[in-house]
């Protein structure tokens, strides 16, 4: 349930109004905007009489909420959320960025990628240290030396990181090792105790869809990393498995401007996993740019036929550069007023 407040109210009446419902076993959302502030009551809302909170005098309407994400909600939240990620860099409400690196950490060569995909403008950089795989023989990432190779890259090149966290036991290491953003790939989408786990920080975490997950799914995802009391969640849609093999997975273009609809929290799109395949990948990032995304997540690599993963889908700098020029064309398109006509 959701309360829209009079713009007459003042803070006093707002927090008296707020302790009141908190006092009857509710938890709130207070959303402060720029037209109108909106607290949002969590709990067995079907105890409260709408009709009673209507007749108080800051109160202007009551409306009842049917979705189960409640903080992950827009009608909780209506303006949009921008998520800092360090380095003087946001994502969200109108701020646009692209994530850029290997897939994984394999030495010394993250620093070239590193400054390639900054000069080409790439404003975050990506790399996993652990690397979660279908076969326990596959390549499993360098660990804690991967962590201090991409902080000493972020230290150089001053650019988020963000690296995947697998385990709710490594969450204290990333935090220790000062990670911008943590990363919660596709098959840990669900893995509720890491999600709790990473809500219990202030760190920005980017939720990735799961492989097989719905919309609704995903923001209940979310919804478990908000409810731990962490707001800065950035969404990422990266494909889903369907029948199709002709690509990695399919990559869900409509949920883009779906999920700006239901949610205020900021959404990027992963064309490198969704497609898996380099010469498919700039196309998919095209797309989603045009369908709104806050942002990209890309693989590039300096070598990809010599990638100790994923570089069937990596792109090389100079790729990566053409791909930026293009994509910043469209963004120029898309978000260009439109002439009447005469």
């Amino acid at each position: 349930m959701i309360a829209v407040v009079k713009e007459t109210a003042t803070q006093d009446q707002l927090d008296h109004f707020v302790k009141w419902i908190e006092g009857r076993g509710f938890k709130t959302n207070v959303s402060q905007g720029d037209n109108e502030t909106i607290v949002g009551i969590i709990g067995d809302t079907t105890q409260i009489d709408p009709f009673l909170l209507e007749s108080m005098d800051i109160i202007e309407r009551v409306q009842r909420v049917s979705e189960p994400f409640k903080k992950a909600n827009r009608k909780f939240h209506p303006e949009d959320t921008v998520v800092d990620c360090g380095h003087g860099v946001k994502i969200g409400g109108g701020n646009f960025q692209v994530i850029a690196g290997p897939c994984s950490v394999e030495g010394k060569n993250l620093f070239e990628i590193a400054r390639a995909v900054k000069a080409s403008g790439a404003t975050m950089l990506r790399g996993g240290a652990y690397k979660p795989r279908t076969s326990p023989y596959s390549y499993q990432g360098m660990g804690e030396r991967g962590l201090d190779l991409l902080a000493e890259a972020s230290a150089e090149l001053d650019m988020p990181i963000v690296t995947e966290v697998m385990d709710p036991r490594d969450v204290q290491l990333f935090l220790d090792k000062g990670i911008d953003v943590m990363q919660i790939g596709a098959r840990n989408a669900q893995n509720f105790p890491l999600l709790r786990e990473v809500g219990k920080t202030q760190v920005p975490v980017l939720l990735k869809r799961g492989l097989s997950e719905t919309i609704d799914e995903l923001l209940m995802g979310a919804e478990y990393i908000m409810s731990e009391g962490n707001p800065n969640v950035i969404l990422c849609e990266r494909g889903i498995r369907t029948f199709e093999t002709r690509t990695r997975n399919t990559f869900d273009v409509n949920a883009i401007p779906v999920l700006h609809h239901l949610s205020h929290l900021p959404v990027v799109g992963d064309p490198s996993h969704a497609t898996g395949y380099t010469r498919y990948v700039r196309s998919a990032a095209y797309a989603a740019t045009a369908a709104g995304a806050d942002g990209l997540e890309i693989e590039v690599h300096d070598n990809p036929s010599e990638a100790w993963s994923d570089g069937a889908q990596a792109l090389t700098p100079a790729q990566f550069d053409d791909a930026m020029r293009r994509i910043r064309l469209i963004r120029e398109a898309v978000n260009a007023p439109v002439e009447e006509a005469k």
